[in-house]
């Protein structure tokens, strides 16, 4: 059976959008027998491998289960895992330095010769999308929740309110800073906190999660500046934010034609978007849909917005838990 402890695959000197990571390394999961289909299964923004980003979806029983599949999560380049370095110097990174770099895992060190299918949340979703661009042949199928092949306008204008907040804090200096700049994150995190859900879950008052939060400003600052503030490193946090704003399938291939690029992806795909999502709006999976050779849609309605498809709530997983395995079937 496969080794779930964190691992680290170093690549050496890797070549990335921005220039040369001097010592590259990805870290990665395995679960599940190496003989079984292989599914690959990327972080997204916020996540961490070894904080069990991922296992609202793997598992006995669950989308991706380690009895049927060889499931490999991956770590994002500069998601701290390992922890950072080069500061504010780290070269600018897009979705296919990242996806360049799991092939190598899977081919030079795990010995996959096909991924089943891949599957992602919001940037692992974009990953996904990225996966069946760069490498046509290699991937039978993807799923994308919550997600798009394209940052939107409107996406990438929102993600600068976080970034703006960010860079703004009195002890960020210029990501030169010697401590945690707790002002700085803070303020991220409460720029960023309402676009992750819809505006009835607020109206509702869901955030006080059965009473654990008495109030609006407790879970904000318990949730959200506490999870960035104990495990995130403010200048990692803007090197994700610039590769989710680069994401463009058709900037890999197609040279920016974005309809042409995606009639031209072969794998089969399953876009699941939620209805009250604020970022990668249910509108843009239609779109895209439309430009896809096999593609099917199944939109989770739910009131928790964008991190519907992330885990936050068991109906919403249970759906996408079951699309997922229709479609694997």
């Amino acid at each position: 059976m496969a080794d779930t402890t964190l691992q680290f695959y170093r690549h050496g000197r890797f070549q990335v959008a921005g220039g040369v990571i001097p010592d590259a390394v990805t870290a990665y999961q395995t679960y599940g027998n190496p003989s079984s289909p292989c599914i690959v299964f990327p972080t997204c923004y916020g996540a961490k491998l070894g904080l069990g980003s991922q296992s609202y979806l793997v598992g006995h029983g669950k989308a991706l289960d380690p009895e049927k599949y060889f499931i490999v999560t991956f770590a994002l380049f500069c998601n701290g895992e390992p922890p950072p370095y080069n500061g504010p110097y780290f070269p600018a990174i897009a979705y296919e330095d990242n996806i360049r770099a799991q092939y190598a895992v899977l081919t030079r060190h795990l010995g996959v010769q096909k991924v089943y299918c891949v599957v992602g949340f919001s940037m692992g979703g974009q990953q996904a999308y990225h996966w069946a661009t760069v490498y046509p042949d290699f991937v039978e199928r993807f799923v994308a929740i919550c997600s798009s092949a394209r940052t939107s306008p409107h996406n990438k204008c929102f993600l600068e309110g976080p970034k703006a907040a960010l860079k703004a804090g009195c002890d960020f200096n210029g990501g030169h800073y010697t401590t945690t700049p707790q002002i700085a994150i803070r303020a991220f995190a409460r720029a960023y906190c309402a676009w992750a859900y819809g505006q009835t879950w607020f109206r509702e008052h869901l955030y006080k999660m059965g009473g654990l939060y008495p109030t609006l400003d407790t879970f904000i600052r318990e949730v959200w500046e506490g999870r960035y503030v104990g495990n995130w490193d403010a200048n990692d946090m803007l090197a994700l934010l610039d590769t989710w704003q680069r994401g463009d399938v058709s900037s890999v291939r197609d040279g920016g034609d974005f309809a042409q690029c995606l009639g031209t992806i072969k794998a089969k795909a399953l876009l699941m978007p939620c209805k009250t999502d604020l970022y990668f709006c249910p509108e843009d999976s239609l779109n895209e849909m439309s430009m896809l050779k096999d593609a099917e849609l199944a939109v989770i309605d739910s009131v928790w917005g964008h991190v519907a498809g992330g885990g936050a709530n068991p109906a919403d997983v249970a759906f996408i838990t079951k699309k997922i395995q229709a479609f694997l079937a």
